[in-house]
């Protein structure tokens, strides 16, 4: 069957996902009313995890203040569910431009984020009232597992099959030719559709990207780094073992603490928390990320129960995804380090063919909401580069 394209508002092959049931909106309240709260050591601060004070407010918030009606009413807006053959209801924000020059820009997600971060970015992106910036038809899925595009239910949902899925969605929403934009694991599924179809992708843009290793059969992998680069290979070796274990349990058993993110508001907030805090906000110079826009991704995956569902991607990439180096696709690829981000150039260009390179000193993992000036004006530039085979 043909992929079939509907609006939020007249949704009629696939499930319409607005508005959230206000009964679901009333048991999350008694839910987070009936929090049973844990004994935390005095004087641990952030060195064991959230701690409750912290969490205690921004539950509060939750419960009290924040405004899930008014943050769906803006995804609704420009929402899309589109069947694929890989998986039924893709949700996807798709605001197009009214340029006659636009060009296609699909922008990837990763972990754990839903496309409620690009809220923002919608607007400067189709519209951005200048004739000499670049227009784009933006394109924002859920992936599959994630969010309004519900969960997976079968295995083998790892990096190849999201770049196919996506594939699939651009083709749906008619667009031959485009830009691939991801962070964190979009940083792997972004340059995966550009290997698979090169002819379409138009150029790649990645953010907090993840996957770009030293070559492990070299006799100095570290050869030829200048001495920023080592300095941040040995910032990470020495961060990654104390911020791992996230990623260690998701890559092994993420069924299993699954089964606590779906029933426990507080504990999926602070389990996804510690990502969006740099684990203690007090201390990092990364920029805060609005509560309210963390809260809106959070209160996605918890009204379409899909925090166990996104968590199992990285048991599914956990075979290869870190450890294998694969093949450039000759598309050209622009990176954007913000602070926080440790990507290396020489690692990255083992994949990818990189003729782009910004280094910015603040913003943090999540450009979208942490440095949107910085990721709206960098996609920019990029595509300025491109002009030419925009326009082809």
């Amino acid at each position: 069957m043909a992929p079939t394209a509907t609006t939020a508002t007249t949704a009629t092959t696939a499930t319409n996902p607005f508005p959230v049931p206000q009964a679901e909106i009333d048991r999350l309240h008694a839910r987070l009313d009936d929090t049973r709260w844990p004994d935390v050591p005095s004087g641990a601060g952030w060195s064991y995890g959230v701690p409750p004070g912290h969490l205690r407010e921004l539950a509060d918030r939750w419960r009290h203040r924040f405004d899930w009606r008014a943050v769906e009413e803006r995804l609704a807006a420009d929402s899309v569910v589109l069947d694929t053959p890989d998986h039924v209801g893709v949700h996807a924000l798709y605001r197009r431009s009214t340029r006659p020059d636009a060009v296609g820009l699909l922008l990837v997600h990763g972990w754990p984020s839903t496309p409620a971060e690009f809220l923002g970015l919608l607007g400067p992106l189709t519209e951005p009232g200048d004739a000499t910036l670049p227009a784009f038809h933006v394109v924002a899925p859920s992936l599959p597992g994630f969010g309004f595009s519900g969960p997976t239910r079968d295995l083998g949902w790892d990096v190849d099959r999201h770049a196919r899925c996506l594939t699939d969605l651009m083709s749906a929403l008619g667009h031959d030719r485009f830009l691939a934009q991801g962070g964190d694991y979009g940083s792997m599924i972004a340059p995966e559709i550009a290997r698979r179809d090169p002819g379409r992708v138009l150029g790649v843009h990645l953010n907090a990207l993840v996957g770009a290793s030293p070559d492990p059969s070299a006799a100095d992998p570290l050869a030829g780094l200048t001495d920023a680069e080592r300095a941040r290979v040995a910032e990470l070796g020495e961060t990654w073992p104390g911020r791992s274990g996230y990623a260690a349990i998701q890559s092994t058993r993420p069924s299993t603490l699954g089964y606590a993110m779906i029933d426990s508001p507080v504990g999926l907030l602070a389990w996804h928390l510690e990502w969006f805090v740099d684990y203690d906000p007090d201390t990092t110079r990364q920029t805060p990320v609005d509560p309210d826009a963390y809260l809106a991704d959070v209160a996605s995956f918890w009204f379409t129960r899909t925090a166990g569902s996104a968590m199992r991607l990285y048991r599914e990439i956990a075979p290869t995804a870190f450890r294998e180096t694969r093949p450039p696709s000759g598309v050209p690829t622009a990176v954007l380090n913000l602070l926080g981000d440790h990507a290396v150039r020489p690692f990255v260009e083992r994949s990818h063919r990189v003729v782009r390179w910004t280094e910015h000193d603040r913003g943090g993992h999540f450009a979208a909401l942490q440095a949107p000036d910085l990721l709206l004006d960098d996609v920019r530039a990029f595509a300025a580069t491109l002009s030419g085979a925009i326009g082809t």
